[in-house]
């Protein structure tokens, strides 16, 4: 088995390694999947190291941010997948669900003490880093933290990028070696360490989600403190899914991708959520794009200047890739770097001033929270997009961008517009809470973007964006149909 490599490796206390401990414990917190995870990789690597078994501990809390029966579900299908996988394979699983909130204090701990060590994933994003500070300062043995967000290593490189062709310039330059280091494929192939023995108090002071709960049944998620009123959606949530999607998306829609600014045209890939979730890695994506492709490394461009195009695939396949590698991974750069990348004042300086020279122009129309949240403004195509994202996780790549624009022009202050985007974004979508979430909605303020012209009333220098030429520019009718718009009510 290949080693993981050093650059996606962190220690996260300085607490020693216990080598008489009964298991290695994989604390599996981002990558939530049995293929492709070099945290899984790692943790295995370790077990061999030690002569211990592996002993994995999947949880979700209940009391985080936006919790409801949506993100719950998809979570839980996941587990479903993860549970079989590690059945099949002989290795101990224990999937915890937080039955209020708090309940699942001491669990990490309990199972730690009895551990060689601890090894977990690294999200730079929501509460999953103060999550794993605590955790390495409470723990008692070494807690090691390992990156397998995306094809280049975050801490590859110190610089935080502020344009994505600057950052696709440093791809450029160094992306290809890290192409060579890709997770183990199967990394539960050969599996035989045995089972872990739990300690005796844990399964009764933590009792392990049963069939009913991982299966999301709407009256185990009724019993759960979550919001209820965000319902499950239909795309399900897992490995299983994530891999039938990519599938999907390469034989059927790949080829058009570079019409997926077109509502009526349905060629986005669909994997989002499921790259946010951890149920399929972008090591896997590209592996499966590039065997499509026929690619090879001959086949890289020598005009490396920060261009798109730059990999010698097709043109659907270099703007897929493009999304996936550059802006995908610009997003985890600024989130692992700024710890205010969720806050107004992140965003660049000339956005800023340009912000506060118009923040008190007339607004053509106001709206609450709670009026942007049930699609109850003046113009039906935004209210179609609010309406997508709320029932079903997810919203059309144009239009998110147009959604984001109008909540600008339409609060009162653009502070209040971000403060309602992150809401409405972090509670409906499905890949909402991630370092790209994060990219989007603060793009619509100048994050990534530069001063345009010419300056006008709320948006000043920003990028203005409006409903009418958006219906002028691309095929909405059946959009409009499905999602109850009237065609003849729009305004800018």
């Amino acid at each position: 088995m290949s080693l993981v490599p050093e650059s996606r490796l962190r220690s996260a206390n300085q607490a020693p390694v216990n080598a008489s401990g009964d298991y290695v414990l994989y604390w599996m917190i981002s990558a939530r999947r049995t293929r492709s995870s070099f945290g899984l990789q790692r943790a295995l690597e370790r077990a061999r190291e030690l002569g211990r078994p592996l002993l994995v501990l999947e949880a979700l809390r209940c009391g985080y941010q936006w919790a409801s029966d949506r993100l719950h579900a998809f979570v839980l299908q996941g587990m479903q997948d993860n549970q079989a996988a590690f059945a099949r394979a002989g290795v101990t699983y224990y999937p915890y669900v937080e039955p209020a909130s708090g309940a699942a204090r001491g669990l990490l701990e309990a199972l730690a003490k009895n551990a060689c060590c601890v090894v977990t994933d690294e999200f730079p994003c929501f509460f999953l880093p103060r999550m794993v500070a605590s955790a390495a300062a409470r723990l008692e043995v070494h807690l090691e933290v390992v990156d397998g967000n995306g094809l280049m290593p975050i801490r590859s490189t110190d610089k935080l990028f502020l344009r994505a062709v600057d950052f696709r310039r440093a791809l450029q330059k160094s992306l290809l070696p890290h192409l060579a280091d890709v997770p183990v494929s199967d990394p539960l192939s050969g599996y035989d360490l045995g089972i872990a023995g739990l300690p005796i108090d844990v399964e009764q002071a933590w009792p392990r989600a049963t069939g009913l709960v991982l299966d999301a049944r709407p009256e185990a998620l009724h019993a759960l403190p979550i919001d209820h009123s965000v319902a499950p959606v239909a795309m399900r949530g897992g490995s299983e899914a994530a891999s039938l999607r990519l599938g999907e998306f390469l034989a059927e829609r790949l080829g058009r991708y570079g019409d997926r600014s077109q509502p009526d045209v349905n060629s986005a890939s669909g994997l989002s959520p499921y790259l946010h979730f951890g149920h399929i890695s972008a090591h896997d994506v590209f592996a499966a794009v590039v065997k499509q492709q026929q690619w090879s490394m001959d086949r890289v461009s020598e005009q490396q200047r920060g261009q798109r195009g730059w990999l010698g695939m097709d043109d659907p396949a270099e703007a897929f890739l493009d999304q996936l590698v550059t802006w995908r991974e610009l997003g985890f750069n600024f989130t692992s770097r700024r710890d205010d990348y969720d806050e107004f004042d992140s965003l660049p300086e000339w956005a800023l001033d340009t912000l506060a020279q118009h923040e008190l122009d007339a607004r053509p129309y106001t709206y609450s929270l709670d009026e942007f949240d049930q699609s109850q403004t003046h113009d039906s195509l935004w209210n179609a997009a609010q309406r997508e994202l709320r029932e079903t996780g997810v919203m059309q790549n144009y239009l998110r961008m147009l959604w984001g624009k109008k909540v600008l022009h339409w609060t009162r202050s653009p502070r209040e517009a971000i403060a309602i985007l992150i809401e409405l974004n972090n509670r409906y979508a499905l890949d909402g809470r991630n370092p790209n979430s994060y990219s989007g909605i603060f793009w619509v303020f100048g994050r990534y973007d530069r001063p345009w012209g010419p300056r006008r009333e709320v948006f000043g220098a920003i990028r203005y964006m409006t409903s009418d030429s958006t219906l002028r520019k691309l095929r909405l009718k059946g959009y409009l149909a499905r999602w109850g718009a009237d065609p003849g009510l729009f305004a800018t």
